[in-house]
């Protein structure tokens, strides 16, 4: 049997796409038959180079779009150049995040606006612009959250509240988008340190005793389980799967 032509497979977006994380989510994806549009803000270099390999291995299943969403009007024309290039979109996955410390004595307004922007509002604004043609395919929107959103993070409120939000928004869009679109969450753990420092040895060994499998978990777990959601739960929506070891079991 013939694969269909690249204009009639499903087409994903990942916002944050880049790298780590959302680089694996769109490569699984890719590699299990959907084009990919892949979302990125500063990093138009891995971005590009992405999707040149993407597209190689596929001629036209793969683009790379530029949008800054911290600012909430360019959601829309992140969905609409997607639109424009791929004819079709049938799965949201809001992977872009920020993560940093903000201990209560020192977080400011500015912190908790780019915080929450990020975590919160991007993919609520990102949904809401994609969701009439999400409709139309009977598509699906996955939000990466995170365990700390039921646990909190210590020194890290802000970005708790707002991976929180993002956890009661994807239960509420579910509400909200159903019958058409099922909507669903997954929740890393520990997957990739992050790269400037914030953890340090003594503590990334504390993290890694409280994993009841006793090791972190890799990029290609939570595309995995993106994937599971996206293509194998049509019965699924409004859920959170936690990709974590077991270590919202010990905290």
């Amino acid at each position: 049997m013939t694969s269909p032509p690249s204009e009639h497979r499903p087409v994903v977006l990942v916002t944050g796409a880049a790298q780590r994380i959302g680089a694996a989510i769109a490569r699984h994806l890719h590699a299990h038959g959907w084009n990919v549009a892949l979302h990125y803000r500063t990093s138009a270099a891995a971005a590009e180079r992405l999707a040149a390999a993407l597209a190689a291995e596929r001629p036209g299943s793969a683009a790379a779009f530029a949008a800054d969403l911290a600012d909430a009007r360019a959601a829309g024309p992140l969905v609409a150049a997607v639109l424009e290039r791929f004819g079709r979109l049938d799965a949201l996955v809001n992977n872009a995040s920020t993560f940093y410390p903000t201990a209560l004595p020192e977080a400011t307004p500015e912190q908790w606006e780019e915080l929450m922007g990020a975590n919160a509002r991007a993919p609520f604004f990102l949904t809401q612009a994609a969701a009439a043609e999400l409709a139309r395919r009977r598509g699906a929107v996955v939000n990466v959250v995170d365990i700390h959103a039921e646990r909190p993070l210590p020194r890290y409120p802000v970005y708790t509240a707002a991976k929180a939000a993002l956890a009661g928004l994807t239960r509420a869009l579910a509400v909200e988008l159903a019958p058409a679109v099922r909507v669903n969450g997954v929740a890393p753990g520990a997957i990739l340190w992050p790269e400037d420092g914030q953890y340090p040895p003594e503590e990334r060994a504390r993290i890694l005793a409280q994993i009841p499998l006793q090791r972190l978990g890799e990029p290609s777990d939570i595309a995995r389980a993106v994937r599971f959601l996206l293509e194998d739960a049509p019965y699924v929506t409004g859920q959170i799967l936690a990709i974590d070891g077991g270590r919202n079991l010990a905290l």
